[in-house]
């Protein structure tokens, strides 16, 4: 099954196959999108029926939205890893001709901005500038508070919560689960893959749960796809961070809010989806009628164990 996407670039599962619009429920036209390079490209793909390689590429196109519209098609076949022919029939597929003619539209829709400020910028510099872009969409996807809100309430109603994130996401569901574990009763962190990680799912759904929360970031293991099949197939809901709506996961969640990572520097950087963690550990709290007790009480034992250097 394959996934439609939000008014605010979350996505909830489609019965389908297209890749559109989701307000409350129901197919539609979306309401306060953004005029982002990430967003104007995610609207393009918006009621298309696009097989798993276009979706990579749509996937591929999001992450590197400001320099699509200047890439060959051979170039943007390898940066999604694919073959130049199947970068033409996703054109295609979308309505254009060929490539050409869908790379002439994004440069009609999506000028290039200036760049005169940052043109001076050394290789870090540039990271960071690529990091506070990441974080201006993840502010224009959070215009729409209704998915978080959602994902936050199914998260406190799981007891217990399931944490996943295995490789680059571990730290992401580390933190994730620290925090929460102050405010919600039982959060269970599985950040290590390997042939248990099944009966820990069933443990949770045999406990209680209800819903798993999973950060997922590229390169993005296999395990964690088939971890996802298994956690649907076991009852849970999956509320799924991600790098992109088009991400590999994302025909294995119910609720998917994408945040992009940085690919500037040899290893991605992941400062949005850490923030997007905060933000769900947030929404969860508001729905967790003593979390500020617990938080208190918290605070309290520390005082009186000296456990911070004041």
């Amino acid at each position: 099954m394959s996934v439609d996407r939000s008014v605010d670039g979350s996505v909830e599962k489609s019965e389908d196959g297209s890749v559109g619009e989701v307000v409350d429920g129901a197919v539609g036209r979306s309401v306060g999108v953004t005029d982002s390079p990430a967003a104007r490209l995610q609207a393009l793909f918006e009621g298309h029926r696009l097989t798993p390689t276009q979706r990579r590429i749509a996937h591929s196109m999001v992450r590197r939205a400001a320099d699509v519209p200047f890439l060959s098609s051979v170039e943007l076949a390898e940066l999604a890893g694919v073959s130049q022919p199947s970068v033409t029939r996703f054109a295609v597929a979308l309505g254009f001709d060929g490539y050409p003619a869908l790379r002439k539209h994004l440069r009609e829709v999506a000028p290039a901005e200036s760049t005169a400020d940052t043109a001076s910028y050394n290789e870090y510099q540039q990271a960071v500038e690529a990091e506070i872009e990441n974080l201006k969409h993840l502010a224009e996807i959070l215009a729409d508070p209704r998915p978080v809100a959602k994902a936050g309430r199914l998260l406190a109603a799981s007891r217990p919560l399931p944490v996943l994130g295995l490789r680059a996401a571990a730290s992401q569901a580390y933190g994730f689960a620290y925090f929460a574990a102050k405010v919600h009763p039982d959060v269970r962190l599985l950040n290590e893959g390997g042939t248990m990680i099944h009966d820990r799912i069933d443990a949770a759904v045999r406990a209680g749960a209800t819903a798993l929360l999973c950060f997922a970031l590229p390169r993005h293991p296999r395990e964690v796809v088939d971890t996802l099949a298994y956690a649907r197939e076991a009852g849970l809901t999956v509320v799924t961070v991600a790098d992109s709506a088009f991400a590999p996961v994302a025909k294995v969640s119910d609720l998917l809010i994408p945040a992009a990572v940085g690919t500037g520097l040899a290893f991605d950087t992941a400062c949005a989806p850490m923030l997007l963690g905060r933000v769900l550990l947030e929404a969860m709290c508001d729905d967790l009628p003593d979390a500020q007790a617990r938080l208190e009480e918290f605070d309290a034992r520390a005082a009186a164990r000296g456990l911070f250097v004041e």
